[in-house]
């Protein structure tokens, strides 16, 4: 029996992928601040809840003191989400996430750096509860680092001009 789902976010990174997946299994009802012409969804709808554009051209930025991220790749999170949309219900399901850890401040850089760009990076602290939690590994899941694409293979096959680090 097909039901219709809805992507949020549908033509951003990870909801463009979701979308193509559940399509020919799905009815798929995409909702989006911009429209993405090879979007083949069932219905289309405008979503706009907040826009960073102005924030590209920043000649410096921000980096929250002491934060960790572990990136996943796009695409392994949106087949693990496909799986769970297309399955029994499962409650609650384990974190994913990338294979390494890295702090804040390396991941701009080696963006940048990737990207033949130069940005002078702040160190900020972030107050509050929240961010004092990042500050101690809250948001990391380094016990369930089941993504296998790496930041830098990530970076080598996505921004132009990396041959490899």
């Amino acid at each position: 029996m097909s039901s219709t789902i809805l992507v949020t976010g549908g033509t951003g990174t990870l909801g463009r992928l979701v979308a193509s997946r559940l399509r020919d299994a799905e009815d798929v009802v995409a909702g989006s601040g911009s429209p993405f012409s090879t979007l083949r969804a069932t219905q289309f709808f405008e979503l706009t809840l907040l826009t960073a554009r102005a924030m590209a051209k920043l000649p410096v930025i921000p980096v929250p003191k002491g934060f960790r991220f572990q990136p996943v790749d796009a695409g392994e999170v949106a087949d693990r989400l496909v799986e769970l949309a297309l399955n029994e219900p499962a409650g609650l399901v384990p974190d994913l996430a990338g294979p390494l850890c890295y702090p804040m401040r390396d991941l701009i850089r080696s963006y940048l750096s990737a990207a033949g760009q130069r940005r002078l990076l702040v160190p900020v602290h972030m107050p509050g509860k929240a961010a004092k939690a990042i500050r101690e590994g809250a948001n990391l899941s380094e016990e369930m680092a089941v993504g296998r694409k790496t930041w830098d293979e990530f970076l080598t096959q996505r921004v132009p001009g990396v041959v490899g680090r």
